[in-house]
C-alpha cells in the first residue's frame, strides 16, 4: 500500500526524460538561441507567479513562533552552506570543481514549500508553523540565495562577472517577484482558483530550463566529464549531506527544547532544498556552459530527499499520541 510513496514523483520522472532527450537530441545553433530567450521569459513569469501566490497572511500568522522560524532559517542558509564549505577538501577528491560548485549551490537554496508542508502533515507535526517557515524560507531565498552565491560561490567561478550576476538577479528574479506581490490583490484569488493548470506552467518552466541547460552541457561534453563512477559518488554525497543535516536538525531541535511537533517541522523544513527555485536561479546565476553540471547534484538530491522524507514522515506519523497534562 505504501510502496508508491517511495517511487519517483512525476516531476522527477519528467526531469529524467528531459535529461535523456537533451543527451540524445541537444538543441544547437539558432534553436538554442531561441530556447534561451524563451527560458528568460519563462523564468520571469515563474517568479512573477511566486510573488503573486505567496500569501502574506500565512507568514504573518506564524511569526509568533519566532524561535522555530529562526532555527529553520539558520539551518537552511547558514548550517547547510557551512557544511558544503567544510566538506570541500574531501569532495574535490571524488568530483570535479564544477560539480562541487553544484553542491555549494544546492547548500544555499531555500526550502521547498509544498512537500515540506505535506510531509509535516503526514508526520503529525506543527503544520501552521511549517506553512510559515517554508514560505519565509522561499521569500528570503529570493534575496539570500543570490547574495550567498555572490559571497561564497562566484569566487569559485572564474570569469563570471559579479555585476552581471547582480543585474540578472534584479531584472529576471526580483522585479518579477515584486510585481507579482503588487499584483496579488487583483490576481491572487484567480490564481488560487486555477492552481492545477498554473502548476503545469510552473513545472514546464523548470523542464524547459533543464532541457536548455543540459543541451548546452552535453554539447560541452557533460557525460565525458561525469563517468558512471562519479555519478555514483554524487549520489553518495547527496545522501551523506541529507543524513548530516537531518541529524543536526533532529538533535539540535531537541537540545533547544522544542517539542516533538516542532521538531518534525524543523527537520522537514530545515533539511529540504527547492528544485523549483533552484533550476531558474541557476540559469540566471551561472554561465551557460556550467549550468548543467551545477544542476546535476540538485536533481539527485531532490529525489533522495523525497524518498527519505516519505519514510521518515511515516515513522513520525505512526508514533503513539502523548498524554497531554491536565489543565
Amino acid at each position: 500500500m505504501a510502496r508508491p510513496r517511495f517511487l519517483p514523483d512525476n516531476l522527477t520522472l519528467m526531469l529524467f526524460a528531459v535529461v535523456l532527450t537533451a543527451s540524445i537530441f541537444p538543441c544547437t545553433g539558432v534553436v538554442a538561441v531561441g530556447f534561451d530567450w524563451l527560458t528568460t521569459f519563462m523564468i520571469g513569469l515563474l517568479f512573477f507567479m511566486h510573488g503573486a501566490k505567496l500569501s502574506r497572511q500565512a507568514v504573518i500568522a506564524g511569526m509568533v513562533h519566532w524561535r522555530l522560524h529562526v532555527t529553520v532559517l539558520l539551518c537552511t542558509f547558514a548550517v547547510f552552506p557551512l557544511l558544503g564549505l567544510v566538506l570541500k577538501p574531501a569532495l574535490l577528491l571524488v568530483i570535479t570543481p564544477d560539480l562541487y560548485l553544484g553542491i555549494l549551490f544546492l547548500c544555499v537554496l531555500p526550502s521547498t514549500v509544498q512537500s515540506s508542508i505535506a510531509f509535516t502533515s503526514v508526520a503529525r507535526g506543527n503544520v501552521p508553523a511549517a506553512i510559515c517557515a517554508a514560505s519565509a524560507s522561499n521569500l528570503l531565498g529570493i534575496f539570500l540565495t543570490p547574495l550567498i552565491v555572490g559571497v561564497i560561490i562566484v569566487a569559485h567561478s572564474a570569469g563570471h562577472s559579479s555585476l552581471d550576476s547582480i543585474l540578472k538577479i534584479v531584472y529576471q528574479l526580483l522585479l518579477p517577484f515584486v510585481a507579482g506581490q503588487i499584483a496579488r490583490p487583483w490576481i491572487g484569488a484567480w490564481m488560487d482558483r486555477n492552481k492545477s493548470w498554473l502548476r503545469w506552467v510552473d513545472q514546464s518552466s523548470v523542464l524547459l530550463v533543464v532541457y536548455v541547460a543540459f543541451s548546452e552541457a552535453v554539447n560541452q561534453g557533460l557525460w565525458r566529464q561525469v563517468p558512471p563512477v562519479m555519478l555514483i559518488s554524487l549520489i553518495v554525497i547527496s545522501a551523506l549531506l541529507l543524513a548530516i543535516i537531518m541529524a543536526i536538525t533532529t538533535f539540535g531541535s531537541r537540545r533547544l527544547g522544542f517539542n516533538k511537533e516542532d521538531e518534525i517541522t524543523i527537520v522537514f523544513c530545515g533539511s529540504k532544498k527547492s528544485l523549483a527555485s533552484g533550476v531558474p536561479m541557476a540559469k540566471v546565476l551561472f554561465a551557460s556552459q556550467t549550468v548543467g553540471m551545477v544542476l546535476l547534484p540538485l536533481m539527485l538530491f531532490h529525489q533522495i530527499q523525497l524518498m527519505v522524507c516519505a519514510i521518515l514522515a511515516q515513522r513520525y506519523g505512526s508514533r503513539p499520541d502523548q498524554a497531554k497534562p491536565a489543565g
